[in-house]
């Protein structure tokens, strides 16, 4: 995961965890983010961690912000990690976002999951996904890393109206990504999924459909639908500020949510987190579930997030410091934290609340629970459900689900 860091303690310059932070290590699902920070351009909604070439500044493949650099650097954080954990276990998963990681050509994917493998190792059945742009995907990339080993992809679709793609600054034209999907499904990909955002500003619900209808269309088994959030600091916030493009209505966006739920339902979806639909329950995406289930990952790369045995922290942002980090035998870590038990249970409240599971109400305090039997008076989370032990939110408890969380959790 990357994002904006919080603060925290500084991290000690080899990498080492609590001896507490080891305790069942392996016996939690483990995963592995890889974290690719390079973009061909900049979206105008995106306050990701990413660096378009004139960003960088690159002089050539030796610069240390360079892609060559950042794998090199790659390498040594997951032999740092590797030694850090001691007996690490075998991935259960490996997630490659970004930022654009097809942007590393089949032969970069290719080394980034052999790296991978020589400091980890993966368990059967690993579920491997790189996320993708459709215009930086060919047929020759998705043939080379299905034989490498990657069985998920991930495409930033995002929408299939012309309009609404130019809004965003995206790239690619629509149809592009539904061309995607079947190639990577005749190459020999399990599973692939769609992003897509809603409630950009000039969109309608015609255009939702046609987007929606796309996606059905193309054989995808995976849907990631989130509403537009104009973070500031973003070109789009800019235009937005300027009165060149008004802000999303949030009474639009639950009807967008709607519309978005009522179409994949019809059409064998089942929702299974707030913002992700899948076809089966192999089609679901197992990596995320390690984030929602406070299991451990180590986060590789530039402003990449990890978590081990509650302790988390987090890389210097800017490829430059990380590369340069590690090539003088540092932990390119910039600080960490000890998850308190206050904020453990806040975040399993809010995470496990979120899915299609629930949340065990044997997790909530009195209070918690009384919180609980309000929600289920008010058709926000389900009766039965609750009945039987669990908060499990209905479809109006899903649009207002973090105020529900904090509720339950006495935040």
């Amino acid at each position: 995961m990357s994002s904006v860091p919080p603060s925290g303690e500084p991290a000690p310059p080899d990498g080492a965890l609590p001896a507490s932070s080891l305790t069942g290590l392996g016996t939690r699902p483990f995963g592995i983010y890889v974290h690719v920070p390079f973009c061909a351009t900049r979206c105008g909604y995106c306050d990701f961690n990413t660096y378009t070439a004139s960003d960088l500044g690159l002089t050539g493949s030796d610069d240390p912000a360079s892609p060559a650099s950042w794998l090199e650097g790659l390498r040594r954080e997951l032999d740092l990690a590797a030694g850090v954990l001691g007996m690490p276990p075998s991935a259960d998963t490996v997630f490659l976002g970004g930022g654009t990681p097809s942007l590393l050509g089949a032969e970069g994917l290719v080394a980034v999951l052999d790296a991978v493998r020589g400091s980890f190792g993966l368990r059967p059945g690993a579920e491997v996904t790189t996320e993708a742009n459709p215009e930086s995907t060919t047929p020759e990339l998705l043939a080379a890393i299905t034989d490498a080993g990657y069985t998920r992809l991930s495409l930033g679709m995002q929408s299939d109206v012309d309009h609404v793609l130019a809004v965003l600054d995206r790239r690619h034209t629509p149809g592009a990504a539904a061309r995607v999907v079947g190639e990577a499904l005749d190459a020999g990909i399990g599973h692939v999924n769609l992003d897509l955002i809603y409630g950009t500003p000039t969109e309608t619900d015609a255009d939702l459909r046609r987007s929606l209808d796309a996606v059905l269309a193309s054989g995808a088994d995976h849907v990631s639908a989130y509403s537009l959030i104009v973070e500031e600091g973003t070109a789009l916030a800019r235009r937005v500020a300027r009165g060149e493009l008004p802000m999303p209505d949030d009474d639009v966006l639950a009807d967008r949510y709607e519309i978005v739920d009522d179409t994949l339902g019809a059409a064998g979806f089942g929702w299974y987190e707030v913002s992700n639909w899948a076809r089966s329950t192999d089609a679901r995406c197992h990596h995320n579930r390690i984030y929602w289930g406070g299991g451990d990952w180590w986060g590789a790369g530039p402003g990449a997030h990890s978590h081990v045995g509650g302790t988390r922290w987090w890389n210097v942002r800017h490829p430059a410091r990380y590369s340069a980090a590690l090539a003088e035998g540092r932990s390119p870590a910039e600080a960490r934290e000890r998850v308190t038990p206050e904020e453990a249970h806040l975040e399993q409240v809010l995470l496990e609340l979120r899915t299609v599971d629930g949340l065990a109400a044997e997790a909530l305090d009195g209070p918690g629970r009384a919180a609980g039997e309000q929600a289920a008076r008010e058709g926000l989370l389900a009766p039965d459900a609750w009945a039987d032990g669990r908060a499990v939110l209905t479809r109006r408890g899903r649009l207002l689900a973090d105020g529900i969380a904090i509720s339950l959790a006495g935040a």
